[in-house]
C-alpha cells in the first residue's frame, strides 16, 4: 500500500536499466519500502510489496552503475549529485568544534541578512533526513527586521487577547485537569513567560523574537513525524554558525500560532492543520563569547 503523506499518495516510479544493471543486489539490500527484489537473476519492481517506492532515493544513490531512475513524490534522476570528496568533508573534531562553539544568540546587530546567505542556510537545511522519504516540511521565511517585527506584533496581540488564560483563577481551575508535570511547566514557565513577554513589549523591549533581522519557521503536515521540523531547524542553526550568524530556536511562537493566533496562519500562508513547528531567529551576533560551555544528558543508561 502506498505510504500517504501531506503531498503524495501514489508510489514513485522505479525504472531499471537492464543494460547497466549487473544484479549486484545493493539496491535490494538498501530498499526498505521493499518494491525491489531479485528473481530469475534480475532486479524486479513490485509496488504492492509493503509501502511500494517512497522515493527515498537510496537505490539510485547506492547503484555503482547508474542503472536506476526514480520519478515521483518529489524525486527525479536529476536529484543525484556527486558525493563531496573525502578531504572536503568535516571530520569529527571539526564538526565537534562547530557544535560546541554554537550558542543561542538573542542579541543581534542592526544588520539584515542578505538573500545569498539565507539561501545557503535553506539549502543546507533541506538536506536533513525526514520520516517519510519525501519531505512534508514547509518553510516560512521572514527576511528583514520589519517583517519579523510584524510577526512579533501579531503574536503579541494574540498573547494580550488571551492573557486572562494565565491568571491565578484559571490556573487553579486548570490544575484540576492537568498532570502534575504539565501543571508545573505551565505555572513555573508559561505564566511567567507570558507576563514577561507582554510587559517587556509594552515597554518597548522585544523578548519574544529579540528584534532579529531574520526568522524562519519550519512546520509540517499532520502526516509527518512531529520531529521532522526540528531536524532541518538544527541543520539551519549549524549552517548559520559557519556563515558567521547567531541563531536561537523559539518554541513559544508555535504555541501562539496554534492556540491563540486565530487568522494568523492564514495571513502567513501556514496551513491550519500544520501543528508541529519551530521558529528560528538569525542575525549577526552583537556579543562575542570568550568561552564555550559543556552540556550533558540527564542520564545515559548502557544496557548490559
Amino acid at each position: 500500500m502506498p505510504l500517504k503523506t501531506g503531498r503524495f499518495y501514489e508510489c514513485a516510479e522505479v525504472v531499471i536499466d537492464k543494460r547497466r544493471c549487473t544484479v549486484c543486489g545493493l539496491c535490494v539490500k538498501v530498499c526498505k519500502g521493499s518494491p525491489l527484489f531479485i528473481e530469475e537473476n534480475k532486479i524486479n519492481v513490485d509496488q504492492t510489496r509493503v509501502f511500494g517506492c517512497v522515493a527515498c532515493g537510496q537505490c539510485m544513490a547506492v547503484c555503482p552503475n547508474g542503472a536506476i531512475k526514480v520519478n515521483g513524490r518529489d524525486m527525479t534522476p536529476d536529484d543525484i549529485v556527486e558525493l563531496p570528496d573525502v578531504e572536503c568533508r568535516a571530520n569529527y573534531d571539526s564538526l565537534k568544534s562547530l557544535m560546541i562553539s554554537r550558542r543561542s544568540i538573542r542579541c543581534f546587530k542592526d544588520q539584515n541578512v542578505d538573500s545569498e546567505t539565507i539561501n545557503k542556510i535553506l539549502d543546507a537545511a533541506s538536506t536533513s533526513p525526514n520520516g517519510l522519504g519525501s519531505s512534508d516540511v514547509e518553510v516560512l521565511v521572514l527576511d528583514g527586521k520589519e517583517k519579523v517585527e510584524e510577526l512579533t506584533a501579531d503574536l503579541m496581540a494574540a498573547l494580550k487577547r488571551n492573557k486572562w488564560m494565565f491568571s491565578p483563577v484559571i490556573l487553579r481551575i486548570l490544575k484540576l485537569f492537568m498532570r502534575k508535570e504539565t501543571y508545573d511547566s505551565f505555572s513555573t514557565f508559561a505564566v511567567t513567560a507570558v507576563g514577561t513577554f507582554v510587559n517587556q513589549y509594552e515597554n518597548g523591549n522585544d523578548w519574544l523574537t529579540y528584534s532579529a533581522p531574520l526568522a524562519i519557521y519550519f512546520h509540517v503536515s499532520p502526516y509527518a513525524d512531529p520531529a521532522d521540523p526540528y531536524i532541518p531547524a538544527t541543520y539551519a542553526v549549524l549552517a548559520a554558525q559557519t556563515l558567521g550568524l547567531g541563531s536561537c530556536m523559539l518554541g513559544v511562537p508555535n504555541i501562539i500560532l496554534n492556540y491563540f493566533g486565530k487568522g494568523l496562519k492564514e495571513k502567513y500562508g501556514i496551513p491550519r492543520k500544520n501543528k508541529s513547528g519551530i521558529l528560528v531567529i538569525f542575525g549577526y551576533p552583537d556579543l562575542n563569547y570568550s568561552f564555550a560551555l559543556k552540556r550533558r544528558f540527564a542520564k545515559i543508561n548502557w544496557m548490559k
